[in-house]
C-alpha cells in the first residue's frame, strides 16, 4: 500500500500536464471531487489537487516539447543528482536535470531505458509530498507497462533497490504481474506493479514504456460513468479481478490514462 511515510523509491507525488488546465481541473473535480488550487501567479498555472483539503496530486500546463498529456509519477530519493547520474549510466535519459535544492527540495525528470517517463523528488524543508493516499479519490497504486520487464526490473532495482514478487495475472495464468516493494520493506508496503506488454499494444506511448496511476473509488462503475459523462473514455472494464477488486482503465478528456479501482474487501 502507498503511505505518506515516504521512503527511498516510494511514490511521493504525481502531477498531470494538460493542454488546458482549467478544463482538466473541471474534469477531475467532477470525477473525483478534487479542488484545484494554483500555487501562485508565477507558477505557470501549476497547482495542487486537493481532496477534503489534503493534497492528492497536482496539475499544470504541458511544458515538454512533443509531450503527450499524461500523469507523471514522482519517487522519493535522498539524492536527485545521484539518481540522474545513475539513470544515464544505466542507459536512461535525463529530461530535466535537478536544480539547486530549495525549501521544497529538488526534482529531476527522467526516462528509463525502455522509454518510461518518471521523476524523482529529493525532499526539502517544506516539501512533504502527497497528503492523502490509499483512500477513495486518491492514489493507491502505480503501474508500469513496459516492452521489456526484465530490463525494467534491473534498471529500477539499480536505481531504487526495489524488491519484486512475480505472480500470474488474475484470470490469465499466461501473463506475469510483478509487484514492487521499496528496498528493505515488508510486502504490506507494496506500492505498485509492472508487466510486460508487446510494443504494438502500447499505442498511447508509441510502443514505449509508461507509468500510470491507480485511483481508489467507492463505486468503480459510477466513477466510470462520470468519466464518460465529462469527456473521458473507457479503455477496459469495469471488471472484477479476484483478490484485487473492481477496476477499469480510463483516459481523461486529453487522453491521459489512469485506472479506477474499488479494492476488494480485506481478507479475514
Amino acid at each position: 500500500m502507498i503511505t505518506t511515510d515516504f521512503v527511498n523509491g516510494s511514490p511521493c507525488w504525481l502531477d498531470l500536464g494538460a493542454p488546458d488546465v482549467d478544463a482538466a481541473a473541471a474534469f477531475y473535480g467532477a470525477v473525483f471531487g478534487w479542488q484545484y488550487q494554483p500555487f501562485g501567479p508565477d507558477t505557470g498555472g501549476y497547482g495542487a489537487f486537493r481532496k477534503d483539503g489534503k493534497a492528492v496530486g497536482a496539475l499544470g500546463s504541458l511544458t515538454e516539447e512533443g509531450a503527450r498529456s499524461a500523469w507523471m509519477v514522482y519517487f522519493r530519493t535522498g539524492d536527485a543528482e545521484a539518481a540522474a547520474q545513475e539513470t544515464e549510466r544505466a542507459g536512461g535519459a535525463v529530461r530535466a536535470a535537478p536544480g539547486d535544492p530549495g525549501e521544497w527540495g529538488t526534482m529531476a525528470q527522467l526516462t528509463d531505458p525502455q522509454g518510461g517517463r518518471f521523476a524523482v523528488w529529493q525532499q526539502g524543508a517544506q516539501g512533504a509530498g502527497l497528503e492523502r493516499v490509499d483512500e477513495s479519490g486518491s492514489l493507491g497504486w502505480v503501474e508500469l507497462y513496459t516492452p521489456d520487464a526484465s530490463g525494467a526490473k534491473d534498471f529500477y532495482r539499480g536505481l531504487f533497490g526495489w524488491q519484486y514478487q512475480d505472480a500470474p495475472m488474475p484470470g490469465d495464468d499466461s501473463m506475469t504481474y510483478t509487484m514492487i516493494t521499496p528496498a528493505g520493506k515488508q510486502p504490506e508496503r507494496m506500492h505498485g506493479g509492472l508487466m510486460q506488454m508487446p510494443a504494438d499494444q502500447l499505442p498511447q506511448s508509441g510502443g514505449k514504456a509508461y507509468w500510470h496511476p491507480v485511483f481508489g473509488s467507492d463505486d468503480c462503475d459510477a466513477t466510470v460513468a462520470s468519466v464518460q459523462e465529462h469527456g473521458g473514455n473507457l479503455l477496459m472494464g469495469p471488471e472484477d479481478a479476484e483478490g484485487v477488486g473492481r477496476m477499469a482503465v480510463c483516459t481523461d478528456l486529453n487522453g491521459a490514462e489512469f485506472v479506477v479501482l474499488k479494492p476488494a474487501p480485506a481478507a479475514g
